[in-house]
């Protein structure tokens, strides 16, 4: 494709996000709430465009269809466990809403740290997530630089996909902090649904004359990736090792559950969950979709992620099309990323600096997490200049870090025996493990890093909370409020 119809697509895409990033901030208060989290004010259906654009990223078009290709239908079902994970949301979200809206919290972490009552508990989880949605944030650059850097042929290098991903991420996280964010995630994600449906039906009835035709071909000439394990990439240890990190994913990772605290109420909250699991159920189909038609038509790929650039790539995919599904893919990815930024500098100020330096106004501490924007946007794409591996792996290994965090999260609100101690050595051992794990590639008696990550982590919770004291007079407050807020809340 014409390297400057691909340019010219970009800033478009550019120029109206930044019009709606600078309609997003008309009126915009000062203060940390109101730039990380839009004043705990955003309606029902923004919130649930916001949650989808933010979950739902380079991982799924690039990274789920090139599972897709080279393991089959087995991807799908990795997939629905995620959106089977809704039902956390449903049942974590109102107590999340409560709880930050109660006590001020801005971030996950200082949610811990003050029902842990530790500090530095919320550090070192502010300091986990760091380190583990940095590759998160650089497998985003890496979708985008893949996708345009195919789509042009090499004509446009791989680094000025991550350069203007960068760019774009900086200016709109920058410009209006939660509520930009929100606002352009929005507008990306209905770009993304709508560029994604349209791509589609085209390849499916261009290149196949519908869905029976693609199903038929496949029963034909690729049976096998029509039942699990399929060609052999599925098998259950690789399922179990993708799926369980991922079913937790909406606990585990702080730019999704920071989200929890935005809605305007609960009312609202219910309607970003339902709007949340249409969204992701429709865009899921869509890349399995994507990555069996890509297995039919260009059967000869090396590397998966390969397969939706080389899909656009096809005749059968007018070039308007093809450049309307590339900026809905980089409009996943660059949503994600946004997010990612936002979370982290938030949690840079609110959960490290505050108490590095308590004396700290609020204004230098919000001063602090612009900055940190920029910071953590130039961490990632270091990152990912270094192109490791597929980015569906990628993706699940910084969320198998993550899972640490769900046992201390999960007994914040319903087990008063927890401490912080037990926190604490569980975040840190179990994040050590799955680092560990994952860059050795060591799997022990066969299961991945994300099942052992979870699985040692929970059971040190439990026994080092035992063994410590816990703060009860926190706890009995902290659980005791927000079960009868939620009971008060259900009868009305």
């Amino acid at each position: 494709m014409n390297p400057v119809h691909i340019y010219t697509a970009i800033i478009l895409y550019f120029l109206l996000g930044t019009l709606v990033a600078v309609y997003a901030r008309r009126g915009m208060g000062q203060g940390m709430a109101e730039f990380f989290l839009a004043n705990r004010a955003v309606n029902g259906v923004v919130a649930a465009l916001t949650y989808s654009a933010t979950t739902y990223s380079a991982f799924m078009l690039v990274g789920l269809a090139g599972f897709t290709y080279i393991g089959g239908v087995g991807a799908w079902g990795f997939e629905l466990i995620y959106l089977s994970g809704l039902v956390l949301v449903a049942f974590f979200g109102p107590r999340f809403w409560l709880a930050g809206k109660h006590y001020n919290f801005v971030t996950p972490a200082e949610m811990l740290g003050d029902r842990y009552q530790s500090q530095t508990l919320q550090v070192i989880a502010a300091i986990a997530s760091i380190i583990f949605l940095i590759p998160y944030s650089a497998v985003q650059l890496i979708g985008i630089g893949t996708l345009i850097e195919g789509m042009s042929g090499g004509a446009i290098p791989f680094i000025n996909g991550l350069l203007i991903a960068v760019v774009v991420t900086v200016v709109w996280a920058y410009m209006g902090g939660m509520r930009a964010v929100a606002w352009t995630d929005s507008l990306q994600a209905v770009i993304m649904i709508i560029a994604s449906t349209l791509s589609v039906l085209f390849i499916v009835y261009r290149g196949f004359g519908g869905f029976g035709g693609l199903i038929t071909t496949l029963e034909t000439d690729f049976p096998q990736f029509l039942t699990v394990p399929g060609p052999g990439f599925f098998n259950f240890h690789t399922f179990i090792g993708l799926s369980l990190p991922w079913f937790f994913f909406c606990l585990s990772n702080p730019q999704v559950s920071q989200r929890l605290f935005i809605p305007r109420s609960l009312t609202h909250m219910r309607t970003m969950v339902m709007g949340f699991l249409c969204f992701g159920f429709i865009y899921t189909l869509i890349s399995i979709l994507w990555g069996f038609s890509a297995r039919v038509l260009i059967p000869g790929l090396t590397v998966g992620d390969m397969a939706t650039p080389s899909l656009l790539a096809l005749d059968i995919v007018p070039n308007g099309i093809a450049l309307v599904v590339m900026v809905g893919i980089t409009a996943a990815a660059i949503s994600t990323i946004n997010s990612i930024v936002l979370t982290l500098s938030s949690m840079v100020s609110q959960d490290v600096m505050k108490h590095i330096n308590p004396n700290l106004s609020e204004k230098s501490l919000l001063a602090v997490g612009k900055g940190f924007v920029f910071v953590f946007a130039v961490a990632a794409f270091l990152f990912a200049n270094l192109k490791l591996g597929l980015i569906a792996v990628l993706s699940v290994a910084s969320s198998a870090g993550l899972l640490v965090t769900v046992p201390a999260i999960v007994g914040a609100f319903f087990w008063k025996r927890g401490t912080a101690p037990a926190a604490i050595i569980s975040i840190l051992v179990g994040g050590f493990i799955a680092l560990y794990f994952q860059f050795a590639e060591i799997r022990p008696l066969g299961w991945w890093p994300g099942v052992w990550s979870g699985i040692v982590s929970t059971v040190l919770f439990i026994v080092v909370s035992y063994l410590t004291p816990a703060p009860k007079q926190k706890a009995d407050e902290f659980i005791d409020y927000v079960n009868n807020a939620l009971k008060e809340k259900n009868a009305i």
